[in-house]
């Protein structure tokens, strides 16, 4: 039995401080809108496993779990995800209702003593639990120790500040939806760092059959931001879609032509890093998945597996 009846509505969120940043958001826009919004707080596996990191544990879908269950006892109608942790096929009878404008998709430079990455001594520890990140600073410095950093925004730059990293490496989005943007030293250009499949963008999900939650979040859905990520996913799900895979697509909008970049690194040759570059005239989700899938055949054409 689902919560909504005519105009409320239920979003099922992790309870770190970004998660309920992004679910007030959502809230907020819906409110505006005349609806009655709730906020469901769920912790997640994916927040309990602090001390390995997601690649060896069951990947991002950790972060997804618990609010899905929620979705499908009725208990939610709603559940407000970063686009970047939603695995790349959504479960049987769930769907993705809404993925909203993006903000900033680039990665950040945050250090208490580094200006950017140029000036970190050789040797020192860099803190990133991605394998995307791992890879890509691997190739601009292989001189650097890379460790892993796992925990919510604020328990990683508790540990920087306690002097257990040079530096780290963040999303620049969650910094600044929470108002922290003044901790980015630096923005990596995405030539240097290219970002994550869905970094910076905001997906809604829904259970498939809720006709009434998917209406609600229609007028939301951004097209130019919906298109690029879809593209950037299929490169991900073409290549086996998951984090155990330092795997980076970002795509980008000239006039109607999207352009789209992707890079598969080699943990067991650090430094080796694939690149493929793709574009066309992309006017539906169809069109995007192509293109995705492009970028992906080229990927393994040199040797990506």
């Amino acid at each position: 039995m689902s919560t909504s009846a005519s105009n409320r509505l239920v979003i099922a969120t992790r309870e770190s401080r970004l998660a309920l940043w992004q679910a007030r958001h959502v809230q907020s826009l819906l409110q505006a809108r005349g609806f009655e919004v709730q906020i469901l707080g769920m912790t997640t596996q994916g927040d309990q496993i602090l001390d390995r990191s997601l690649s060896k544990v069951g990947g991002k879908g950790l972060f997804v779990k618990e609010l899905e269950v929620a979705l499908a006892e009725g208990r939610a109608d709603l559940a407000v995800h970063s686009l970047k942790d939603v695995p790349m096929d959504m479960p049987e009878g769930f769907a993705l209702a809404c993925v909203m404008e993006r903000e900033d998709p680039r990665d950040a430079w945050v250090s208490s003593h580094y200006a950017s990455l140029d000036e970190v001594p050789q040797g020192a520890v860099v803190g990133t639990s991605s394998l995307r990140r791992t890879v890509l600073l691997q190739s601009l410095r292989p001189d650097l120790k890379i460790e892993p950093l796992r925990g919510n925004l604020d328990t990683r730059l508790r540990k920087l500040d306690e002097g257990q990293y040079a530096g780290i490496v963040l999303a620049a989005a969650g910094l600044k939806r929470l108002g922290l943007g003044e901790r980015i030293r630096h923005i990596f250009s995405t030539e240097d760092m290219l970002p994550a499949a869905g970094q910076g963008a905001l997906g809604i999900e829904v259970r498939s059959d809720h006709q009434a939650a998917t209406q609600a979040l229609a007028p939301m859905a951004d097209e130019a931001t919906w298109l690029a990520v879809a593209a950037e996913r299929s490169v991900s799900r073409a290549l086996g879609g998951s984090c155990s895979m330092p795997l980076a697509a970002h795509a980008h909008w000239h006039g109607n032509q999207l352009s789209l970049r992707a890079a598969w690194g080699d943990l067991q040759r650090p430094g080796r890093l694939l690149r493929s570059t793709v574009s066309g005239q992309v006017r539906d989700l169809d069109a995007a998945e192509r293109l995705g899938l492009n970028a992906a055949a080229e990927l393994k054409r040199q040797g990506a597996h």
